[in-house]
């Protein structure tokens, strides 16, 4: 999509052309809440983010005049946690995507704090902003040599059952190994052997989750999955999610109109309903094919994030440049 061009005024007097996107991804590039938590909040008070292209290297000025909602990604949200109330007042529409893994024995999430504490910052999290604002994701599903489905099976379960009350929604993917350059050269560096999922195995563990949500009652969805799992109450997600944002904010005139929303109340439900044509229109052609999302603007930069995960994609090498 290509967003609405206005001009803008730089702190040093320039006018410049911006780009003035209605919805903002903070961010699948880098973890932004977790170590980049005051950047963000100084940006939002000057209005804009001059943001580089990770393919051709050109400069583009973001500014956030436009902006109705930021999705914030984040495998550790508790810096930016004091921020919200500033940010709510300049921004007061967001949500959160928070990967909440337990690989701590297979130490392939190298720099997070320990589970526990990320468990507590999920609930802290929720508490502040509400249960419906904070997606749970267990993502991606690794298999190794001494993890397989079952034991991933027993690491959600765990973790499930602690976040029961503080999450309605649980979004998961199957690791893409062959699919990513960086990846594979990440992966290949370890001495963890590592495979992808086979059909059989993506089923087996969809029927194990389904087994396990009988005690959470929570929405499941698939990111980027080509694999139906709909028998087993298990739906193709949108991570940037037109339909989430009408639930969560529709007293938004300026959002439910960019997004097609139906405001002529039905007795069946409080929501307006997205119209599925418009919702087909704003699919983000970005991202990959199988992605549902719909589009926005993401301002995070690659290479940036100090986590240094072994699966992750958007980090070029075993490093970070800040």
């Amino acid at each position: 999509m290509i967003w609405k061009k206005i001009p803008l005024k730089t702190l040093d007097g320039e006018t410049v052309p911006a780009q003035a996107p209605l919805i903002v991804s903070a961010s699948r590039a880098t973890d932004i809440p977790a170590f980049y938590a005051d950047w963000l909040l100084q940006r939002l008070k000057e209005g804009y983010v001059l943001w580089k292209n990770p393919y051709n290297g050109k400069f583009l000025y973001v500014s956030f005049s436009e902006t109705r909602v930021i999705v914030f990604w984040s495998k550790n949200p508790a810096p930016i946690l004091d921020c919200l109330d500033e940010i709510g007042e300049i921004i007061p529409n967001f949500y959160f995507q928070y990967t909440l893994n337990d690989y701590e024995q297979e130490k392939i999430e190298p720099a997070l704090p320990p589970l526990e504490q990320r468990i507590e910052t999920f609930i802290r999290l929720s508490e502040k902003i509400g249960k419906e604002k904070v997606v749970w994701r267990f993502d991606p599903l690794i298999l190794t040599q001494t993890t397989g489905v079952d034991e991933l099976l027993k690491k959600v379960e765990t973790t499930g059952n602690q976040l029961k009350n503080h999450t309605t929604k649980l979004v998961f993917s199957f690791v893409d190994i062959e699919q990513y350059r960086k990846v594979r050269q990440n992966l290949s560096k370890s001495i963890r052997k590592y495979r992808e999922f086979d059909e059989d195995s993506m089923q087996m563990f969809a029927a194990g989750l389904s087994r396990l949500n009988g005690n959470w009652q929570f929405e499941i969805g698939t990111c980027a999955e080509k694999i139906s799992l709909e028998a087993y109450g298990i739906k193709h997600n949108k991570c940037i999610d037109d339909e989430l944002m009408i639930k969560l904010f529709p007293a938004d005139n300026a959002l439910m109109n960019f997004l097609g929303a139906d405001t002529g109340r039905q007795e069946t439900s409080p929501f307006p309903a997205v119209r599925r044509e418009q919702s087909i229109r704003l699919k983000d052609k970005g991202q990959r094919p199988l992605c549902r999302c719909i589009a926005s603007k993401d301002i995070g930069m690659y290479d940036t994030c100090p986590h240094l995960c072994e699966y992750c994609y958007a980090n070029y090498s075993g490093s970070h440049t800040v």
